[in-house]
């Protein structure tokens, strides 16, 4: 057993990624080991299909719009931030919109992973006392 992170969120990929872009990549198979060696690959790229009519018969298309989290049930975060950065790496000339949201066992233990710059950082939150000024 050990710390369990639930995690919210997504990022959208503008423009969405083509087929020859995604068909080989590690992020369309969550779970498996990734390009660069023991980093397990957790997220997920959203294939999403569209189905057109030709002459010739029906023709599939099928683009990536989004890198998610795919649901799992114990979640433990093995370098969500460095998972990230390296799809970001991974498909140049994409911008990466969003952010996900994690929660930890602890209720202090609240971040999330957002992108500034092209790169992917863990932000915490600030708890701010409001200014005393003897009212109650």
């Amino acid at each position: 057993m050990g710390y369990i992170t639930r995690v919210d969120g997504e990022f959208a990929i503008t423009p969405p990624l083509t087929w020859n872009e995604i068909k080989s990549s590690p992020f369309t198979q969550p779970g498996r080991e990734g390009l660069w060696g023991a980093l397990k690959i957790d997220l997920g790229l959203r294939v999403d299909e569209t189905s057109t009519d030709t002459d010739d018969g029906p023709l599939l298309r099928r683009s990536a719009s989004a890198l998610v989290m795919p649901h799992i049930d114990e979640y433990r975060d093995r370098g969500l931030v460095e998972q990230v950065q390296r799809c970001i790496d991974l498909f140049p000339g994409h911008t990466f919109t969003g952010r996900l949201d994690c929660e930890g066992e602890e209720n202090t233990d609240l971040w999330r992973v957002v992108i500034r710059d092209g790169r992917a950082v863990r932000v915490e939150p600030r708890i701010v006392w409001p200014d005393e000024d003897g009212a109650e």
